[in-house]
């Protein structure tokens, strides 16, 4: 059985015309004064506020990716991998897995690009920013 608060909620969110409305101590609903509405619905002297992600925090800035990052970031994983291949098939010679670790770097390397471009435009449209233009190929 929902509770009255949770009642009020689910009544309030299926209004069709959205209604600013506050719930005083008693738990009625009071109507909210045209100016204070007009205040929510755009921000003081036209700045934009930082959007908050759902647990309130602010949307946590995301940079461009790039080649270089992604290079780097290769370096890193390349002895983890390596570790790992070692861990799995220590009964191979040391240049062959150094060669199937490199392998797998080169393969990883594009992926992990896509990746943060994936997350750099999740993040540019979540804080209503403008994509960026595709730029044409050069030949």
């Amino acid at each position: 059985m929902p509770t009255r608060k949770q009642r009020r909620r689910r009544q309030k969110g299926r209004r069709h015309d959205y209604e600013y409305v506050y719930v005083d101590d008693e738990g009625h609903e009071v109507e909210v004064d045209s100016e204070e509405v007009e205040q929510v619905r755009s921000p003081r002297n036209g700045k934009r506020q930082p959007q908050k992600s759902r647990d309130g925090r602010p949307v946590r800035h995301v940079a461009a990716p790039s080649w270089s990052k992604v290079g780097k970031r290769a370096l890193l994983f390349f002895p983890l991998i390596f570790l790992a291949f070692s861990f799995v098939n220590s009964n191979q010679a040391v240049g062959t897995r150094l060669l199937v670790t490199l392998v797998y770097t080169a393969f990883f390397v594009p992926f992990m690009y896509l990746m943060d471009r994936a997350m750099y435009r999740a993040y540019l449209k979540r804080s209503g920013q403008p994509l960026p233009q595709r730029q044409p190929w050069k030949r």
